[in-house]
C-alpha cells in the first residue's frame, strides 16, 4: 500500500511530516510517497538517517501557506503545490491515499479537483473519530458544510454508517442527529426536516441525541452540520486541554496531591493518551474518489503516523466501495430510495 503524504503542510512540517513517515513505514508497514520540497525531505531524512526503501520523494516546488484564507484561488494558482501534487498521484493511482496536515481549505479543494465527487455525493463531509467512555464514535460533519440542507444530512448519515461498518467494525451502528433535545419537534428547521428524513431509512437511527451524549457513547455515529459539527470538536479540544492543565496544577499544590498521583500515573496516562487528538491521527473527507486523510494542523510526528494508519485503514475498509455501492443505481443509499 503507498500513502502520498503532503510533507510541506503543517506548523511542523517538514520535519515533524518526514519523522512521522519515517516511523509509519517502520511501524505500519506501508509505502511513503513524501511529496514537497526535495532538498528540505532529504535534509530531514539525513537527520534521521533512515534508508528505508519504503520511503520515496516527489518534488514539488511550491506550497499553500497555513494561513491562506482564500483555498480556491491558493489551489488554482499553485498548481505545483505539495497537496495538489499528492492529491494527483492518487487520481493517476500511484498511490492509494493522501494525507495532509495542512491547510484544511486547500486540502478539501485538491480532492474535489483531483478526486472528483463520488456519483450522488453533493457535499464531501469531515468524518471525525471521537473518543468517549466506552470506545470512540463518528462525528460527521466535522466542518466541511457550515450550512446545509436535510439531503446532506442524509448522505452524511450513509457515509457514516459506512465507515463505522468498515472501518470501526460496528455490525449495526446506532445513527444519533445532534440537536438541543431528544424529541422529533425539538431542534431547527434543518434537524426537524432531517429527522423526518432519517426516520424513513432502514439505518439504526435511533433519533435525537444531546451533546452530553457523544462522550457517554450513545450512538457510533454522530450526524450534524459542519458548522455544528466543529464546534463541538473545538470546544472539545480546548475542554480537554483545559483539564489537563487544571489537573496539573492541582497535582502540584501539595506533597499528597504528588503522591496520589504517583500512584494514579497508569490511569492519568490512560486517560491523557485518549483525549490526545495524535492518537486518534486525522479525520477522513468522505464522498471524494479516493482516500483523504485530513490531519491537525499542529500534528506532530506520531499524529502523522496515526493520520497514515487513519487512511490505510479506510483502504482496507474499502470505504469508498462501500459507500459508492450503496450510491449505485437500486443501492440502499440512493435519495429516490430513501425520500420515498
Amino acid at each position: 500500500m503507498k500513502i502520498a503524504l503532503d510533507a510541506m503542510g503543517g506548523d511542523f512540517a517538514p520535519k515533524e511530516t518526514v519523522a512521522g513517515a519515517c516511523l509509519a513505514a517502520q511501524e505500519l508497514g506501508v509505502e511513503v510517497i513524501l511529496v514537497g520540497n526535495e532538498n528540505d525531505i532529504e535534509a530531514e531524512l539525513g537527520k534521521i538517517g533512515t534508508q528505508d526503501f519504503r520511503l520515496s520523494v516527489v518534488h514539488s516546488g511550491q506550497v499553500i501557506p497555513m494561513n491562506e484564507h482564500h483555498p480556491v484561488d491558493a489551489v488554482r494558482k499553485m498548481r505545483e503545490s505539495s497537496i495538489l501534487v499528492a492529491c494527483d498521484l492518487v487520481a493517476q493511482g500511484e498511490a492509494d491515499a493522501v494525507v495532509s496536515a495542512g491547510n484544511t481549505g486547500a486540502t478539501m479543494i485538491s480532492a474535489l479537483l483531483r478526486l472528483k465527487r463520488l456519483n450522488g455525493v453533493d457535499r464531501p463531509a469531515i468524518a471525525t473519530v471521537f473518543p468517549t467512555t466506552k470506545s470512540y464514535c463518528l462525528l460527521i460533519d466535522g466542518g466541511a458544510n457550515s450550512e446545509c440542507r436535510p439531503h446532506h444530512m442524509l448522505s452524511f448519515a450513509l457515509m457514516g454508517d459506512a465507515y463505522a461498518r468498515q472501518v470501526m467494525g460496528r455490525e449495526n451502528p446506532k445513527l444519533g442527529l445532534l440537536s438541543i433535545g431528544e424529541e422529533p419537534t425539538k431542534g431547527t428547521e434543518l434537524t426537524i426536516a432531517s429527522y423526518e428524513l432519517l426516520s424513513k431509512t432502514d439505518y439504526n437511527f435511533v433519533g435525537n441525541i444531546e451533546a452530553k451524549d457523544i462522550p457517554l457513547g450513545q450512538v457510533d455515529v454522530v450526524i450534524t452540520d459542519g458548522f455544528t459539527g466543529n464546534i463541538v470538536l473545538k470546544l472539545a479540544e480546548g475542554v480537554g486541554e483545559g483539564m489537563m492543565r487544571m489537573l496539573k496544577d492541582s497535582i502540584g499544590k501539595s506533597l499528597v496531591s504528588k503522591i496520589g498521583a504517583g500512584l494514579m500515573r497508569p490511569a492519568l496516562r490512560s486517560l491523557v493518551n485518549k483525549m490526545d487528538y495524535s492518537e486518534y491521527g486525522g479525520a477522513l473527507l468522505l464522498g471524494v474518489g479516493g482516500i483523504t486523510t485530513i490531519a491537525h494542523g499542529r500534528s506532530k510526528a506520531k499524529a502523522i503516523k496515526n493520520a497514515i494508519g487513519t487512511a490505510k485503514a479506510a483502504v482496507e475498509g474499502n470505504v469508498i466501495e462501500a459507500i459508492a455501492g450503496r450510491l449505485a443505481p437500486g443501492g440502499s443509499g440512493r435519495r429516490d430510495n430513501l425520500e420515498n
